[in-house]
């Protein structure tokens, strides 16, 4: 296209205006919250300066990112994919030199501190990564059917999680797994993601069932496999190797005593072995050999699991974990207070809330890092359910809209990069809200455009940008080929 044309048909004429409006709303209704729960208003009542205030650094943050967005939208469109792995080695080498030259903020060295303000080379690292991946996914050569590329493409994110493990930022480095949705959407077969599930429900027995995780691999795939010979009724080996399992696990639970475990793990084993040797006498090798795998390695997972929270993890990071699988056992005073008070302050919204500023749990601070990890607390206390659906389902409706620009673009870059935008977003808003309620762990990510925060709200906003900028490409190559 001719500058002349560019003049005549700025990109903004092509905008997804429903894309950007909802991350405005988003936006606005952050700073809302930031302004009421920073104590904008009550400390310029009192004297002090706006911009000393908490609202007030984020009144800046916004007015830095409005002009990033438009600053972004400048850049052509080639710019992103010729220089992504370029930004990639970039933001790599921030995460490497903040193990060194950062700031440690509540146990992390994930910051750099420059002139009172504080920045996140992680939330780069995540706009970044995204440019890497979709620059190797829409090479012509690249098939995720090959393990070539899955190594490559695994290889592009194993390098940040690392990096941000090393802070140490476990939170952060949970959102890289996000990626995996665009590596489904790209070819990666699910029979990696089965696996995963696998090995995911194992490693949770082990943090939440210590001793009974070997019974409940062995019962788990004793009632699968039962149920699946049932409809063969002349299958007698593999039902009746199916009932033996069941009966070692189910023996293994009952008479398990602490003082003498290793007697029933091979009392145990002996039952599994009866009902192996049956499956193996029906001639199902394959089905044998997966099933012994599936055994070996879930067992292995789960006491792997089992010895690492309790001999290898910080006790912060043991109470993150039981905080979130077994609360209960933590101290309501202590390590369940936030959670409790996060709890509290929801529920006390009812269905319409307490009205904007009348939060009563939100005014006297009994909620920690209510501008951060908890702020959707404010929204529930105030706004009640009613408030709280609509900010879940705007975030819905931005998924929704995400995942749209990825199917309608023409190159697999542009539609790569769209699926992880999407699985990023998807990742901060499901934990960070799920967290709030106690149903996922508080490891302490932001909530999108609205908790407080420049790194974040930078990086989300230059996500964003970057996508709107591919897709009005796209609208005008479409116009361009009608006219």
């Amino acid at each position: 296209m001719s500058f002349k044309d560019k003049i005549h048909n700025p990109f903004w004429r092509n905008l997804d205006i429903i894309t950007f409006c909802i991350c405005m709303g988003l936006a606005l209704i952050g700073w809302l919250l930031v302004y009421r729960v920073g104590g904008g208003g009550e400390e310029v009542d009192a004297g002090g300066s706006f911009l000393a205030t908490v609202a007030g650094k984020q009144t800046m943050w916004m007015i830095v990112a409005m002009a990033l967005f438009w600053l972004t939208m400048l850049f052509d469109a080639k710019f992103w994919e010729t220089f992504a792995y370029g930004i990639y080695v970039a933001a790599m080498i921030g995460l490497f030199l903040v193990l060194f030259l950062g700031t440690n903020i509540r146990g992390a060295t994930s910051w750099f501190s420059i002139g009172g303000f504080t920045f996140q080379p992680s939330e780069v690292a995540k706009f970044a990564t995204c440019l890497a991946v979709s620059a190797f996914l829409g090479r012509f050569n690249t098939n995720m059917e090959t393990w070539r590329s899955r190594f490559i493409a695994f290889g592009l994110i194993a390098i940040p999680i690392v990096l941000i493990v090393a802070q140490p930022d476990p939170g952060s480095a949970l959102v890289f797994f996000s990626f995996l949705v665009v590596f489904y959407r790209e070819g990666l077969s699910s029979t990696f993601y089965l696996v995963g599930a696998f090995l995911t429900a194992n490693l949770i027995a082990g943090f939440v069932f210590p001793t009974l995780n070997i019974g409940m691999v062995w019962l788990g795939l004793g009632v699968l496999i039962l149920g699946y010979n049932l409809k063969d009724k002349k299958n007698k080996n593999l039902i009746l190797g199916s009932l033996l399992l069941i009966l070692g696990a189910l023996s293994y639970w009952k008479y398990q005593m602490p003082d003498q475990p290793w007697a029933l793990y091979c009392a145990a084993g002996l039952f599994a072995g009866l009902g192996f040797y049956a499956w193996f006498k029906e001639k199902q090798g394959r089905l044998f050999r997966l099933l012994a795998m599936a055994v070996v390695v879930g067992i292995g997972v789960a006491f792997t699991a089992n010895y690492t929270i309790n001999n290898v993890l910080k006790p912060h990071q043991q109470t993150r974990i039981k905080l979130w699988l077994t609360p209960d056992e933590c101290d309501p005073h202590g390590a369940r207070y936030n959670l409790d008070q996060s709890k509290l302050a929801i529920s006390s919204g009812g269905w319409d809330g307490k009205g904007l500023f009348k939060g009563t749990m939100t005014r006297l601070d009994y909620v920690p890092q209510q501008t951060t990890d908890f702020i959707f607390c404010t929204v529930g206390e105030e706004q009640g359910f009613v408030g709280s659906v609509s900010v879940i389902l705007l975030y819905l409706v931005l998924l929704f809209r995400l995942t749209t620009i990825a199917e309608r673009q023409r190159t697999t870059f542009a539609r790569s990069y769209a699926y992880c935008v999407a699985g990023i977003f998807f990742i901060h808003f499901f934990i960070n809200i799920g967290m709030t309620m106690g149903l996922m762990p508080i490891i302490g990510i932001p909530l999108p455009f609205i908790s407080k925060g420049g790194s974040s709200l930078l990086g989300f906003t230059i996500m964003i940008a970057v996508l709107l900028r591919l897709d009005s490409t796209r609208k005008r190559s479409l116009g361009n080929l009608a006219g």
